[in-house]
C-alpha cells in the first residue's frame, strides 16, 4: 500500500485546481500548470484537499500511485509557493554574472560560458559566487540547475567547480612528496 498515495493533498485558498478529462491544472498567485493524469489514477477534491485514488492493486496502478500524488503536490506547491535552488561557485577566479536574462559563467575556460534559462525559469546572481534559479514547475527548476552545475562540476582534489548550496564534497588525499 502506497503511504504517499494516501496523504491528501490540501489547496490553498488562492489556489485553484480544475479536472478537464484526463487534464489537470492548478492556477495560483505565480502561474499556471498542467499534467496529464495516467490512466486508472483518479483525482478526487473533498472540501479544501485533492485525494489521489487507484482504480485496482494492479502492480502498474500502485507504482503510480505515489508518483500522481506526488506531482501533483508539486504543481500546488509550485504555483503557491515556487520552488528555489541555490548553487555556489568554488574556486580563483570563478564568478557568475547577469547578462539581460542570460547567464555568464567564467569558470577556468578559455571563454566565458552563457546559459540561456527557459521559458518560467528566473535566473538571478545575489553574489559573484552564488546562483539562484527560481520558477513554479519543481522539474524545470532541478534540471536548470543541473545543467549550470554540470559545465564544471565539483572536483575531489581541491573541491573547485559549480556545487549545490550545501552539498558537501567527498574530498581525495593528492599525491604525496617523497
Amino acid at each position: 500500500m502506497s503511504r504517499i498515495g494516501l496523504k491528501p493533498i490540501p489547496v490553498p485558498k488562492d489556489g485553484e485546481v480544475t479536472l478537464e478529462g484526463t487534464s489537470l491544472t492548478v492556477k495560483g498567485p505565480k502561474g499556471q500548470l498542467s499534467q496529464a493524469i495516467p490512466a486508472g489514477m483518479e483525482i478526487v477534491t473533498e472540501g479544501e484537499q485533492l485525494h489521489v485514488k487507484r482504480a485496482s492493486d494492479e502492480k502498474q496502478h500502485r507504482s503510480l500511485h505515489g508518483l500522481t500524488r506526488s506531482l501533483v503536490a508539486n504543481m500546488v506547491e509550485g504555483v503557491t509557493r515556487g520552488f528555489e535552488k541555490n548553487l555556489e561557485l568554488v574556486g580563483v577566479g570563478y564568478r557568475a554574472a547577469k547578462q539581460g536574462q542570460n547567464l555568464v559563467l567564467t569558470v577556468g575556460y578559455s571563454h566565458p560560458v552563457t546559459i540561456e534559462p527557459e521559458e518560467g525559469i528566473e535566473i538571478d546572481v545575489p553574489a559573484p559566487t552564488r546562483i539562484s534559479v527560481k520558477g513554479i514547475d519543481k522539474q524545470l527548476v532541478g534540471n536548470t540547475a543541473a545543467v549550470i552545475r554540470h559545465v564544471r562540476p565539483p572536483e575531489p582534489y581541491k573541491g573547485k567547480g559549480i556545487k549545490y548550496q550545501g552539498e558537501h564534497i567527498r574530498r581525495k588525499v593528492g599525491k604525496t612528496g617523497k
